[in-house]
């Protein structure tokens, strides 16, 4: 694996990626509270080298990379435009979860993107969002109380209080709260990004979810893989909501992306 490297995004942002493996260039784009160190598609990463170079990096506000107010979704489309030229001027790609929604922004608005895959991107199919969800996150964020934060973003994503209560004892918890409030971008993200925009999209598609994630994420999947021409659609067995096996993703990409 090459040593972290950065690329300036526009705004003169410093953001760190890496790469790995050889071939096609492939960049993941982690959704949220995850970054190169923590998150899924580390994992992920390990089945796609012997085919692809695969690129990982920070998104802005985590892990390495900086962060520069004020925040805009376009600003997250310029990082990944300057990822795709420091790895070589295009590049497929492949996002999770709001990772997905931003990637899909990212092809919407002409970078040069060959392919692109989404993994359950949260797209709110009725066109209407949750204001007090929004409300809550901010004030939370803006109190700095980031544990608080966190666990908003998961009871409202339908993790069993208990469970949370269970991950506010392990060690991984701090990181969490490292990166509370980019859950604040993650939001507008979904929140700005109508499923509309992928009408847009001129690259060939994948769209997948997991066949046991709740019906929103389904019928999400299914609505944007509608609303991009030729995309294509799957339903993964034995998957569902917040667990990636890399070793049932991975084969499917590796199909998509050669």
């Amino acid at each position: 694996m090459d040593a972290m490297s950065e690329v300036s995004s526009r705004d003169g942002t410093t953001i760190a990626f890496e790469r790995a493996g050889e071939g096609p260039v492939l960049i993941l784009v982690d959704g949220a509270l995850c970054h190169r160190s923590f998150g899924p598609t580390a994992a992920l990463a390990k089945f796609l080298t012997p085919r692809f170079t695969v690129v990982r990096y920070d998104r802005r506000g985590r892990g390495e990379s900086g962060d520069t107010a004020p925040y805009a979704v376009a600003r997250e489309v310029e990082d990944i435009e300057a990822v795709i030229a420091a790895a070589g001027g295009s590049a497929s790609v492949c996002g999770v979860s709001s990772g997905a929604v931003l990637a899909l922004e990212a092809a919407a608005s002409g970078l040069a993107i060959t392919k692109v895959a989404l993994y359950e991107p949260p797209l709110t199919v009725d066109g209407e969002e949750d204001p007090e969800f929004t409300e809550r996150l901010e004030q939370l964020i803006a109190a700095d109380r980031r544990g608080d934060a966190v666990e908003w973003f998961l009871t409202s994503a339908g993790v069993p209080a208990e469970a949370i209560a269970g991950m506010r004892e392990e060690s991984s918890w701090p990181e969490f709260e490292a990166i509370a409030p980019t859950l604040a971008y993650d939001n507008a993200i979904v929140s700005e990004v109508a499923i509309g925009r992928a009408a847009a999209i001129t690259s060939p598609a994948l769209v997948a979810h997991g066949a046991e994630s709740p019906d929103f994420f389904r019928e999400a999947a299914q609505a944007t893989a509608d609303a991009i021409p030729g995309a294509r659609y799957l339903s993964l067995e034995g998957q569902g909501w917040g667990r990636i096996d890399p070793e049932v993703l991975a084969p499917v990409l590796v199909e998509f992306f050669r």
